[in-house]
């Protein structure tokens, strides 16, 4: 079988010098058997979409309308692109030759790095295990998939189903929590891949550095949305429409993605809220469309901002909490407390502050913002504001 149940115990030496001797022998470096792992991929999420969707609904509460956007039909889309252009990626390159090396060529060859450690996340549990498990199977390497033991269904179904249509001499699942990772971690590595907070990342990042072990961190982070100006009612909604979007149409606000707070001049925020609260109930007429909050640790945190009296003050529309099915309210902040939980941690849920500024958004400089961030959406035809936050001006 190609999946693993949590050992903590005897820890998984074995495994990965199993999973080494696979790529020594030279098995995953084919073309050939690259090409064939892919395919099962896409048996999988053809023949068990039905289950998938099971899933997802059971771990998150997702529509499968969302699930198939977001996960399955993403997953379809990619892996597609990469059957197509495996050829030509594998492919070696020419390159060029330091002169004190005439008459030699150089090349440029792909090679696989060995064997990769995958752990995935609980907002997109299907998505962000099977996207990079596809990557690492495509270079040609072996691959450990950890899913998230918050999304115990997912968690499961990859551990039934990947040994089906993968080679599951190179392609294992470990369940477990999070001691079954540390464990993990205790090995050497020839990649680890990781999504999660950034309070995990340091951990993995910090236990991959004995091995010298490279690491992708995928993390959070507080992305504001940036709307300069607003000069109609056409780009008003154009803008409302991409704010909802991005914030509560991918697992209810639950993903590094989601935008996490507006930047709006002060004399177009009320055009803006107007349209923004009643596009919010004509997207939501239709509660059970929207995924729910993960668990009751999380409805707490959220729950625990908007009991914020000063928070709770600024609320301008939603608000409304259900501890029983874990479901919040799209909920619309007007300037909460800079100081509050609300805008100083990465809110992570269907939570939405706007924060007017008096001064046009073109003074103001990026750096400036609350954090560090991974996605700036910005509404503007200004070139001046868009080379501002593109970083393609100089401010001196």
């Amino acid at each position: 079988m190609g999946s693993m149940p949590e050992k903590p115990r005897h820890g998984f030496g074995s495994l990965v010098s199993g999973l080494q001797e696979v790529c020594e022998s030279g098995v995953t470096k084919d073309l050939a058997w690259r090409r064939s792992q892919l395919k099962g991929l896409l048996r999988l999420l053809t023949e068990k979409e039905e289950e998938m969707f099971d899933v997802l609904r059971d771990d998150l509460g997702k529509h499968r309308a969302e699930s198939y956007r977001d996960e399955i039909g993403a997953l379809v889309k990619s892996v597609n692109h990469t059957l197509r252009n495996l050829g030509r990626w594998a492919a070696p390159e020419k390159a060029q030759a330091p002169l004190v090396s005439f008459p030699a060529t150089a090349l440029v060859v792909p090679e696989p790095l060995g064997v990769v450690l995958v752990f995935s996340c609980w907002n997109l549990p299907l998505g962000l295990a099977l996207e990079p498990l596809s990557g690492a199977l495509a270079a040609g390497n072996a691959v450990v998939v950890k899913p998230s033991e918050l999304a115990p269904s997912t968690a499961a179904f990859l551990a039934t189903n990947i040994p089906k249509y993968l080679d599951p001499r190179a392609v294992k699942v470990v369940l477990g929590g999070p001691e079954v990772g540390e464990q993990l971690m205790e090995h050497r590595w020839d990649k680890v891949l990781f999504t999660g907070s950034a309070r995990i990342g340091r951990i993995i990042l910090a236990k991959a550095a004995k091995h010298l072990t490279p690491v992708a961190l995928e993390l959070g982070s507080k992305c504001p949305c940036i709307v300069d100006r607003l000069d109609s009612k056409r780009d008003t909604q154009i803008a409302v429409n991409r704010i909802a979007g991005g914030k509560w149409s991918l697992c209810a606000g639950q993903a590094c993605l989601a935008i996490d707070y507006v930047l709006v001049e002060e004399k177009f925020a009320p055009a803006l809220i107007e349209v923004l609260k009643s596009t919010v109930k004509r997207f939501t007429a239709t509660p059970e469309c929207m995924a729910r909050i993960l668990n009751e640790k999380h409805f707490k945190r959220l729950s625990s901002y908007l009991k914020d009296r000063k928070v709770a003050a600024s609320v301008v529309h939603g608000g409304s909490v259900n501890p029983k099915t874990l479901t919040i309210e799209p909920t619309i902040l007007l300037n909460p407390p800079l100081d509050s939980d609300v805008m100083t941690e990465e809110i992570f849920g269907p939570i939405l502050p706007i924060i007017t500024v008096r001064a046009p958004l073109k003074s103001i400089h990026p750096q400036s913002l609350l954090v560090k961030r991974i996605l700036l959406p910005l509404n503007s035809c200004s070139m001046h504001v868009w080379a501002l936050f593109s970083g393609k001006e100089d401010r001196g």
